[in-house]
């Protein structure tokens, strides 16, 4: 079993920058794929960012393109999310999630494990 544990949500200004961090608790695997998602009220949840495990494949979506980083820390399967130049538009529950092999995956349904959620507000 596999559990995430998101965090460095918080409430910022518009134009300003968080950084989310997703690390595993409990067993970890060699390949995989993660992806940042997000929710805001009353919308569907959204593919944000995805990294495969060697760091080599990224995929955005458009609406973060240019502002957003996806990365790997350190640890096997720590993924961290730099927010930059944030709008009010991307206030959401932030959710990191993780799918098992190393295939890029932008639909919510394909991923195996997610997280618990962290809060992002950005004010106007």
């Amino acid at each position: 079993q596999v559990q995430l544990v998101e965090s460095g949500g918080g409430l910022v200004q518009a134009g300003g920058s968080l950084r989310l961090s997703c690390a595993p608790s409990g067993r970890t695997f060699s390949s995989y794929f993660m992806g940042w998602f997000r929710q805001a009220p009353g919308k569907e949840r959204e593919f944000v960012a995805g990294i495969n495990w060697s760091g080599e494949s990224t995929s955005y979506a458009d609406s973060v393109k240019g502002r957003f980083t996806i990365s790997r820390g350190n640890a096997k399967m720590t993924v961290i999310l730099q927010m930059n130049s944030l709008k009010p538009e991307d206030t959401a529950v932030y959710y990191c999630a993780v799918r098992l092999g190393n295939v890029v995956t932008t639909t919510d349904s394909g991923y195996d494990y997610w997280g618990q959620g962290t809060q992002v507000t950005v004010s106007s």
